[in-house]
């Protein structure tokens, strides 16, 4: 059974920082890709930014280039994402997810498993 733990959220100010964790007990952790997405109240879920197996390629939505930085600890079974200068847009619930391939993507169907999702609510 896989699971993905989700961590960090919570009530930030805008231009502050926050970094959200993600624990993984996928034993073959270290050959898949990591992803995070995040779904805000009466929007659709969206990609916000992944990184391949190694951790030597990354990829972000527009949205959130420049801001956040997504990377990985293989021997931790972990997935972070540094939230840098976070906007009152950015409130959402983030969820991390894996992908059975190695190379990032980003699209949602490209993910077989998701953990519950952690709530960040970014104050003007």
């Amino acid at each position: 059974q896989v699971q993905l733990v989700e961590s960090g959220g919570g009530l930030v100010q805008a231009g502050g920082s926050l970094r959200l964790s993600c624990a993984a007990s996928l034993r073959t952790f270290r050959n898949y890709a990591m992803g995070w997405f995040r779904q805000a109240p009466g929007k659709e879920r969206e990609f916000v930014a992944a990184i391949n197996w190694s951790g030597d390629s990354t990829y972000y939505a527009d949205s959130v280039q420049g801001r956040f930085t997504i990377s990985r600890d293989n021997a931790k079974k972990m997935v972070y994402l540094q939230m840098n200068s976070p906007k009152p847009e950015d409130t959402a619930v983030y969820y991390c997810a894996t992908s059975r391939r190695s190379t990032w993507r980003i699209e949602s169907t490209e993910y077989d498993y998701w953990g519950q999702g952690t709530q960040v609510t970014v104050s003007s």
